[in-house]
């Protein structure tokens, strides 16, 4: 690993010889690029072992290398590479790039190597048109930017590798809806350039805002919280209470699911879910609450995760709610859920719709896991209150209930590998 803002030079061949194709990813990141000197240091260099960790459990070969702007993977498969660290949090893009001399000679033979291989789209295809009757050849775009000294500016680069890539493949210049980019990033002792960029989730790196419990319902609004959670930097521990009969055999396994699917994003990380038995608690609030069940549940549940984060030295606990989506979703409900704790309650979708929550569950990957019959529907009364006040619910639900929260969370609780060989 190095930490200096340039490598000594580029990877590969003379500079005298022309690149053919990608030798190394790029990795850009975002907003930790506006940190203190140390915190971005810091930040940067945690980014950095998540991709590595990425890549290692992905099984692609390559050792990342960070830069103060960027990180550097030297690596074999480049395009596997990009794909594997854009998952990383923190980072905003990754690119398969050619590294070369930073002179606009060279920068130009890089362009037009990669406009010779005639990507047809963003997606790093490499067929295209031909001159005996195939597809047209596509449009492009050039983006440039560049940072040092240098004898040229970035419309320079753009102009001069405009021309050269019309010249050698008849392809037209379209600046406004591009079927391919070629991005130029230059900097003081190296030019990488690029045909194929993957978004990131951006964020903060996994781990620079220390650790939370999250409540993994399995259903689609929870998996997506603790991911946005991490997305943020954070630890995730996630915790499953288990409804006893009125969740079902299946209830626990999509759980499990969910937890693991979120496991791909942060290999190395601790991500084991936790379950605690809850079902006596669940049956006693059918059994003695009406209207107000709901809300004396999830205070039970966040009791239990608030007590499961001491343990692991969290800061808060995280939900999936959303504000006014279910009954004991509205702004009052959740203000008497938030009465059972002291710890720091985080809703990262309080504010997002359905429909967006739910596509995002399909882009992350827990969506199929998570669309399984719910259980604890069927511990919803049939009118739940909506606009409840903390002293209705204490009057309603059992004394002791948190104080039985607590306890099934320390003498009830059982870790459940996410290994697949362990089955």
């Amino acid at each position: 690993m190095t930490n200096a803002d340039e490598p000594s030079g580029p990877p590969g061949a003379a500079s005298d010889v022309r690149p053919r194709s990608p030798d190394v990813a790029l990795v850009g990141y975002g907003e930790l690029g506006t940190k203190s000197s140390e915190v971005r240091s810091r930040m940067a260099e945690r980014l950095r072992e998540h991709c590595a960790a990425l890549l290692a459990a992905r099984g692609v070969d390559g050792e990342v290398e960070r830069r103060w702007a960027r990180l550097v993977v030297r690596t074999p498969d480049p395009d596997a590479a990009a794909r594997a660290v854009a998952d990383a949090f923190g980072a905003v893009w990754a690119r398969p790039a050619i590294a070369c001399e930073p002179t606009e000679a060279a920068i130009v033979d890089a362009l037009v190597a990669l406009a010779e291989r005639r990507p047809t789209d963003g997606e790093g295809a490499e067929d295209g048109g031909t001159a005996d009757g195939g597809p047209d050849p596509a449009p492009f775009a050039i983006r440039a930017n560049r940072a040092g000294e240098h004898p040229f500016a970035a419309r320079d680069l753009k102009v001069a590798g405009g021309r050269a890539i019309q010249a050698a493949t008849g392809a037209p210049v379209d600046l406004d809806d591009p079927a391919v980019v070629y991005r130029v990033d230059c900097r003081a002792s190296t030019a990488f350039v690029s045909a194929v960029q993957y978004d990131g989730p951006g964020g903060l790196p996994l781990g620079t805002q220390g650790r939370v419990v999250a409540l993994v319902s399995g259903g689609i609004d929870s998996p997506v919280a603790a991911y946005e959670t991490m997305r943020r930097g954070c630890e995730v521990q996630p915790v499953y209470v288990g409804l006893g009969d009125y969740g079902g055999p299946d209830h626990e396994a999509r759980a499990v699911e969910t937890v693991r699917r979120l496991s791909r994003y942060a290999p190395g990380s601790d991500l084991r879910l936790r379950v605690v038995d809850a079902g006596d608690l669940v049956a006693d609030l059918v059994e003695r609450v009406d209207d107000t069940r709901m809300l004396s549940l999830r205070r039970a549940m966040v009791t239990i995760a608030a007590t499961l984060a001491a343990d692991a030295e969290a800061h808060a606990v995280v939900t999936g709610e959303v504000l006014g989506q279910k009954s004991s979703q509205t702004g009052p409900n959740l203000a008497v859920t938030d009465g059972a704790v002291d710890l720091p309650i985080h809703r990262p979708l309080l504010t997002r719709d359905k429909a967006d929550v739910t596509a995002q569950a399909r882009r992350i990957g827990t969506y199929d896991d998570s669309t399984l019959p719910v259980g604890c529907d069927r511990v919803a009364p049939t009118h739940p209150a909506t606009n409840a006040t903390l002293e209705a619910v204490l009057a309603a639900e059992p004394d002791d209930l948190l104080v039985r929260a607590e306890r099934s969370a320390r003498e009830r609780c059982r870790v459940v590998s996410l290994d697949r060989s362990d089955e």
